[in-house]
């Protein structure tokens, strides 16, 4: 199978005069070529203008200023087809367009088999391509136009190259390589337009059986060398051999050869006198198949180059290769809050033009984390929160310039507890009032001097026991006795945060839970809180900040200091002490490591009643410790870890 190329404004052949009947028979050249000179008069006038510019050019700029910068050049590729097979895949487009980068940058691997007379001919062009990532609008594009058509085969008469024709409209020449793939008659592989044509058809045109190298491309034109000899045309490339027996192709380093070549000729094939070397029948502007063509020439090159910077000047600063700039993200807005309740509430806003999806979070305005969701929803349902809490909320819209900035805060309140205190009074052990556990309890403290008991037991079975105390509406604290009264632990955050205590064991026995205010000051008499005592046959497990296990109270033996909780655990800077002391005085505390040797002491005054104290272990060296705490020759000891 021969190429047969056809070029819609071929130069060469405008220059060349006479050609063979058989090459015109092969090609069918001149005769498109009549009929565009028929359709446009000054057709020739300006081929002859675009050559003396092109000449002028290259006489005028040095070989350093020729290659100044790599020129990319942006390509839209209309798919016109009338069948399922026809509709090329955009893999098979792509690898068109890496096939053009490695020809034209001198990067396929088969210019390796140049043969070594040839290599130092061998040109990078420094031109590459593009699918285009802007349109003509401005907007994002893939560089792709598919088109159906009727029409179920198209020639060279430019059809292909307009919409009302059955093809595809180009877009502006000026800024875009058009590139029309389509099913062509004849046996006809592609055809170019010369710079000078007219805008409104300048393009490539390539079969779809000789496009890439995957998909539909067919052997021996499955290379996607018959859109790199197009557009070679499509820069001003004429054929190697001058579309004449041993014609001028205008470029100086390539030599001149007899007629085109066919299939894969043996090296050297001597014509035209040009022995020893012979033909450059490896140049992509021969017809060889596509599996023996792999360079453009250092004059190719030149004329190239020319013609970007003359004719075709506009490619250089053309924007179909910069991706649009989108649009900011606006702002979200209409935020609102419905379906209040104690524990629950809905989250509106309204919906922002461009938006993908949207960043939401809510946090207390006490607190100084934020809870954030990504969502495409314009509501948000939130459960789990705590009663009688002001609550904040913002919205930060996600589109495809990124993520805007976050709402200003909408803020509201969950409903207080409706809490009618139905333990008191409950003031004292004795006056404590049974609870059930695995229920949640509501109560409150009423006056500044209110401390409120509850006594609950555990059965065989379900021991172990997890007691929460949280929804605070002050800073109060929790303790947990034994059925003798003895306290077992003591829960006593800063703040609102929820209290928990954590007893595992595996007897069932009676308890008491004292809820109490941390000062005077730290009450609510109007707000209710919640208790719940959660009890399992599994042991409970959690960041609890006091745990205990069985065995770790003697009921026997009361501490004067009680209820001992050191944290954090392992501790860096400071160490918090929390401990209940019966009466007024001075405690003495000791850091002591492994080996029994004190590396740190001081001295607490110590109020009656629940105590805080810090020490200060920044010099403290990493490791295990001990603190003991004493008062009146009675001690209490706890392990801590030190880690900078």
């Amino acid at each position: 199978m021969k190429k047969n190329y056809l070029l819609g404004l071929a130069l060469s052949i405008v220059m060349a005069g006479s050609v063979s009947a058989q090459q015109v028979r092969n090609c069918g050249t001149m005769h498109h070529l009549h009929e565009l000179e028929e359709q446009d008069p000054g057709l020739t006038e300006r081929m002859q203008r675009v050559e003396r510019e092109t000449q002028q050019w290259i006489s005028q700029n040095s070989t350093a200023q020729r290659g100044a910068a790599v020129v990319i050049i942006p390509v839209v590729v209309h798919v016109v087809y009338n069948t399922t097979a026809q509709n090329i895949s955009d893999a098979q487009i792509n690898s068109q367009i890496n096939i053009l980068n490695q020809d034209f940058r001198k990067l396929n691997a088969d210019v390796s088999l140049l043969p070594s007379v040839f290599s130092a001919l061998a040109a990078d062009c420094e031109i590459q391509f593009c699918l285009a990532q802007r349109d003509p609008q401005g907007l994002a594009t893939n560089g792709i136009v598919r088109r159906s058509t009727t029409t179920t085969s198209f020639s060279s008469n430019n059809a292909i190259k307009s919409t009302t024709s059955g093809g595809s409209s180009p877009w502006p020449s000026n800024a875009y390589l058009n590139i029309w793939v389509g099913n062509l008659s004849g046996g006809l592989l592609g055809y170019a337009q010369f710079p000078g044509g007219a805008a409104s058809t300048d393009g490539v045109v390539v079969n779809y059986t000789a496009f890439g190298n995957t998909g539909t491309a067919a052997a021996p034109f499955n290379k996607g060398r018959t859109a790199t000899h197009e557009v070679g045309h499509w820069l001003n490339l004429r054929h190697i051999w001058g579309d004449a027996t041993c014609g001028d192709d205008f470029v100086g380093d390539t030599p001149t050869q007899q007629t085109a070549n066919y299939g894969c000729p043996a090296f050297p094939r001597v014509t035209c006198n040009n022995g020893p070397n012979g033909d450059l029948h490896m140049n992509y502007m021969d017809y060889t198949d596509d599996a023996c063509m792999y360079m453009f020439s250092n004059g190719q090159k030149t004329r190239m180059l020319a013609s970007l910077n003359t004719t075709r000047a506009s490619l250089l600063t053309s924007q179909g290769c910069v991706p649009p700039v989108p649009a900011a993200c606006s702002s979200a807005t209409g935020l609102t809050v419905t379906g209040i309740t104690t524990t629950t509430a809905t989250l509106n806003w309204a919906a922002v033009s461009g938006a993908t999806s949207y960043n939401v979070r809510h946090k207390a305005v006490s607190s100084t984390a934020w809870t954030t969701v990504n969502t495409t929803a314009l509501t948000r349902a939130l459960t789990g929160l705590t009663a009688g809490t002001a609550y904040e909320f913002q919205v930060q819209v996600v589109c495809s310039a990124g993520t805007g900035n976050f709402s200003a805060s909408t803020n509201w309140t969950t409903t207080a507890v409706s809490c009618n205190d139905v333990y008191e009074s409950n003031n004292s052990r004795n006056a404590a009032k049974t609870i059930a556990v695995n229920t949640d309890i509501f109560a409150k403290i009423g006056t500044s001097s209110d401390k409120d008991w509850f006594r609950f037991s555990t059965v065989s079975g379900a021991t172990n026991l997890k007691v929460v105390l949280d929804q605070l509406p002050a800073d109060y604290d929790i303790r947990l006795y034994n059925s003798s009264g003895s306290t077992l632990a003591t829960s006593a955050l800063a703040g609102t945060s929820a209290e928990t205590i954590i007893r595992n064991t595996t007897a069932a026995a009676t308890y008491f839970v004292q809820i109490y205010p941390y000062s005077t000051a730290s009450i609510n008499t109007s707000l209710c809180y919640r208790l719940r005592i959660n009890t399992s046959g599994t042991a409970f497990r959690g960041d609890a900040p006091v745990e205990f296990t069985e065995g770790n109270e003697n009921p026997d033996k009361i501490n004067p200091l009680e209820d001992v909780l050191v944290y954090p655990n392992p501790a860096s800077d400071l160490l918090n002490i929390n401990f209940f002391n019966p009466e007024e005085g001075i405690v003495s505390a000791e850091v002591i490591d492994m080996l029994g040797k004190t590396v740190m002491n001081t001295t607490i005054n110590a109020a009656e009643g629940f105590n805080r104290a810090e020490m200060n272990i920044s010099s403290v060296m990493n490791g295990i410790y001990f603190l003991r705490l004493q008062q009146n020759g009675e001690y209490v000891v706890r392990k801590f870890i030190v880690k900078h």
